[in-house]
């Protein structure tokens, strides 16, 4: 694997930065008991003062005295809820730090977040490649906090990018490997907006939407002339020039006015409601990303993608669209209604907000993409930051092809490494071993680490070299009762759907098959094996099967074939198996299905044994 970094170990980096945010956690705490004292002296001091002026024990210019202490005690409260805010940010802080110690180890397996919302067991490989669910490359990987990010992590580990896709994401990676700061920084400023992950779906789908107040565009240059007329009137009726009562005419027009518009405001106004779900606090998380310097093309790229030449950035949009958004909140006041009605407040703030959507709309999509692929690659780029070890694959033009050293299974702690080499077309592995011996284990192996490195992630091995390719899998085929379709059907299912991908993908394919069609016997078994792999070398697809029929093994012997022979054995050590999990070349000349019976207590015998 790749040679050590010099810089500071996942282990010290997290541990380091956990202690930070817990001194600074303390700090705040010791701050907030303060200020909380404080707010307590400040009430009582007010309550004191207003008891003793009510009582005559003060003389009454000393009402102006508390009102000044609860002067103090709302600044108090002020100055201690931002308090409370760092307070929040800081256990952020903590909680990731924390998960990154947990990838170090196994503790990643208690995330609660495994992406089984991305499950589907006819997709070519996710199913049997442990890509999403328990113990899955989602659920190590995963650090997003927008669900924008999160689909974006899973579509990448889902389809395989092109080979420039791929280098790109790369680079952006490496850049992003070492910056865990700003990392932290963006996933704790998502998470401070919202309670939840964030889904920007719903805020692009009313930023995208048509106008609304096109029924009622007659009520904007009447909510401007007509308070200032009534304004006016009331102005001259109190100076004598109009005869009392003169301004109620215009406040019955604003009433009248007021009423007209109410369904089309209110229409409007759940409209922002639903897609608004904590947006109006993005700017600082917009903000964050402008100010990066970034080098890798990407990253430029993604970052440009938040501002259009000549105009304001991202996070002032967004820092216009909470004010204008808090003065629609005004609607939950107690003197909302009047205020409206003097003003028609709503038509003024609901008119303002459609004026911003009809400016920023069309371009929220562009920004909360850009924001989710920084997501995606910051996942990559933690991964890349916590196995300091694992490789950055080479991409190859012509395929398929496959060749590693040192290959591990990315989602195993101390996995056996061995070397893997499909160098082109029509290549194949036969892999033949006992039980228990490792043979599916590697089979995941390589194709979890294909599955990475066209995701533009870091594999675990030393080298490895690979083509874009389609991977396919039939590995963990199950029946279905609630379809009436047998096992054995299912997996010709399977089977059927694997080989008409090879073929869609001309070939540049990757395929993993683990003891396919054991729903029929033997002899039919044998011959259908063989006939499948030359369907599937045939499409120029290479791959790896595993199977006990050493029958295959003749595969080998045929013209041209390119198939090979590997194997994984055991031995008896005091009575129990041992694997040493290491691939040799060549077909396995021992089996061991009798004896795990026997170590299980079943017993049974050996007839050819006892023949001999």
């Amino acid at each position: 694997m790749s040679a050590p970094s010099e810089s500071p170990s996942p282990h010290r980096t997290y541990t380091e930065r956990r202690a930070a945010a817990q001194a600074d956690l303390s700090a705040l705490d010791r701050v907030s008991a303060r200020y909380a004292n404080l707010r307590t002296l400040a009430f009582l001091a007010a309550l004191g003062i207003a008891g003793f002026t009510f009582v005559g024990r003060l003389p009454k210019v000393w009402w102006w005295g508390a009102a000044a202490v609860m002067g103090v005690y709302g600044l108090l409260a002020v100055l201690h809820h931002q308090v409370f805010l760092r307070e929040a940010r800081a256990k952020l802080y903590i909680l990731l730090n924390d998960r990154g110690l947990a990838r170090l180890g196994r503790g990643w397996h208690e995330f609660t977040e495994r992406g089984e919302r991305f499950l589907n067991g006819s997709h070519l490989y996710t199913p049997d490649l442990d890509v999403f669910g328990q113990g899955s490359l989602f659920q190590l990987m995963n650090e997003t906090a927008t669900r924008a990010g999160e689909e974006r992590l899973a579509a990448w580990l889902s389809a395989p990018a092109s080979a420039a896709e791929v280098e790109a994401r790369q680079g952006a990676a490496r850049e992003l490997a070492p910056r865990v700061d700003f990392r932290q920084d963006l996933c704790v400023d998502a998470r401070v907006v919202a309670r939840e992950k964030a889904d920007p779906a719903l805020f692009i789908q009313w930023a995208e939407a048509g106008p609304s107040l096109n029924a009622i565009r007659w009520a904007r240059p009447v909510a401007v002339v007509l308070p200032l007329v009534t304004l006016a009137v009331y102005i001259l009726e109190e100076t004598g020039v109009l005869p009392d009562g003169s301004v109620w005419a215009g406040l019955a027009a604003q009433l009248a006015v007021a009423v007209i518009t109410r369904r089309t405001l209110q229409a409007m106004d759940r409209g922002v409601e639903a897609g608004e779900r904590g947006f109006v606090r993005y700017a600082p998380l917009f903000e964050r990303v402008e100010s990066q310097k970034f080098e890798h093309p990407l990253l430029r790229q993604l970052q440009s993608g938040l501002q259009r030449p000549g105009e304001k950035p991202v996070s002032a949009h967004f820092a216009r669209f909470s004010r204008l958004f808090s003065f629609i909140e005004f609607k939950r006041h107690q003197f909302h209604p009047i205020v409206h009605w003097l003003t028609l407040w709503d038509i003024h703030a609901l008119f303002a907000l459609e004026r911003w959507r009809e400016a920023h709309g069309k371009d929220a999509r562009r920004w909360f993409e850009a924001l989710a692929e920084l997501e995606a690659l910051s996942c990559v780029a933690g991964l890349a930051h916590d196995r300091p070890e694992f490789a950055w694959p080479e991409l190859e033009a012509q395929g398929p092809r496959v060749e590693a050293t040192v290959l591990g299974h990315p989602l195993l702690d101390a996995p056996v490494p061995n070397d893997v080499s499909l160098p082109g077309p029509k290549h194949a592995l036969l892999i033949t071993g006992s039980n228990m011996s490792g043979k599916t284990t590697l089979m995941r192996a390589l194709g979890c680490n294909v599955v990475l490195a066209l995701a533009g992630a870091p594999v675990c091995a030393r080298s490895f070299r690979l083509s874009p390719m389609q991977v396919l899998t039939s590995m963990r085929v199950k029946d279905s009762l609630e379809r009436g379709v047998s096992y054995f059907y299912a997996e010709v299912q399977r089977i059927k759907a694997v080989l008409d991908a090879a073929q869609a993908a001309k070939g540049q394919a990757l395929f993993l098959l683990d003891e396919i069609l054991l729903g029929t016997n033997t002899r039919e078994r044998q011959i259908a094996s063989r006939e499948v792999l030359r369907l599937l070398l045939g499409t120029g697809a290479c791959g790896a099967v595993t199977t006990h029929d050493l029958s295959l093994a003749v595969l080998a012997d045929e013209p041209g074939a390119h198939v090979v022979n590997v194997h994984f054995r055991d031995h008896l050590e005091d009575g129990k198996m041992v694997f040493d999990y290491k691939l040799r070349q060549g077909v396995v000349d021992t089996t061991n299905a009798l004896r795990v019976l026997r170590l299980a207590g079943v017993p049974v015998d050996d007839p050819e044994a006892a023949a001999g």
